[in-house]
């Protein structure tokens, strides 16, 4: 018989394994990843204290854990945006490192987009938990109702709404180009904006290109999108002759699952900027300057060019 070492070194063994995926769901729910972290650490800790011979499936009992913080943590708050300063974003999050498991999929990508993830505030925290473990994750309604203490109809009716409510935003994302494509797009992007020259930009963007930025009210930021290819052209070629701009590096790295770009100087995260790209060209940019929701992206300050 297992003395209590052994069993707790097996139990923190179990939860490690399935952490990625954990740490994936609390995300894709909360678009935060401070408030993610809090889900899967809270989560640990009931772990640690659960009866292990009770739990047949270990993964099937973290990931109920888990969905679970996250519903009641946006229930207790169904309104914790309200007041914020300016366009509220999600925060990116380096997706290269493996922190959020595999990304092998265009939907495990796609359920990562900011432009989805802003849009799935739209939703209650029960379709959002739904979206999540269906869309990104491939439970069937049978198994998400036992996860969320539903039933299957209930699933389904979850799942119908919460699409419906997507579809019909105007900002829902468009059928994304492949990676290749995108990544080839983004790096003419920095190209086009380190040169200065307005035509090579404006040829990037779709005519009803939208850029969005989240300053938070913490530092300058637009409040509204600066919508239209040459509105959008203007507001972005002239990035390098600021004076801010100065001492600042511009570089490629993955954030949620897709090539953006990342600001940085002296090793510290400024901003990022990620991107929505269709076959019509550039559809959105997401623009992070918010210094609160890029503390974690510090380690990036080091990191190559990708």
């Amino acid at each position: 018989m297992a003395g209590p070492a052994a069993r707790d070194q097996r139990s923190a063994a179990i939860f490690t394994e399935h952490r990625p995926r954990l740490m994936g769901i609390a995300y894709r729910m909360l678009g935060s990843v401070a408030d993610a972290e809090d889900v899967v650490q809270d989560a640990y800790l009931r772990w640690q204290r659960a009866d292990h011979d009770q739990v047949e499936v270990p993964a099937a009992w973290l990931t109920r854990t888990v969905t679970n913080l996250a519903i009641n943590l946006l229930g207790s708050a169904p309104r914790r945006h309200e007041g914020y300063t300016g366009t509220w974003l999600p925060e990116p999050i380096p997706t290269g490192d493996g922190r959020l498991g595999p990304l092998e999929t265009i939907t495990e990508r796609e359920t990562l987009s900011i432009g989805l993830l802003r849009l799935q505030e739209l939703l209650t925290p029960a379709e959002r938990g739904v979206f999540v473990l269906h869309e990104a994750f491939g439970y069937r309604h049978q198994e998400v109702a036992d996860l969320l203490g539903l039933t299957e109809q209930a699933s389904r009716q979850l799942l119908s709404r919460a699409r419906k409510k997507l579809a019909a935003d105007p900002l829902a994302p468009a059928r994304p180009v492949p990676d290749v494509d995108h990544e080839r797009l983004v790096r003419s992007f920095l190209d086009a904006v380190l040169d200065g020259e307005l035509d090579p930009l404006r040829r990037l963007l779709a005519d009803d290109v939208e850029s969005w930025a989240d300053g938070g009210g913490r530092v300058t930021a637009a409040r509204r999108p600066v919508r239209g290819s040459d509105n959008v052209a203007r507001y972005w070629s002239g990035l390098t002759g600021r004076p801010e701009a100065a001492g600042v590096e511009l570089i490629v790295v993955e954030l949620n699952g897709r090539p953006a770009l990342l600001a940085r100087a002296r090793g510290e995260a400024l901003a990022t900027l990620s991107f929505e790209i269709d076959a019509a060209g550039i559809r959105r940019l997401w623009l992070m300057v918010n210094p609160d929701k890029l503390g974690h992206l510090t380690a990036l300050g080091s990191a190559p060019v990708v």
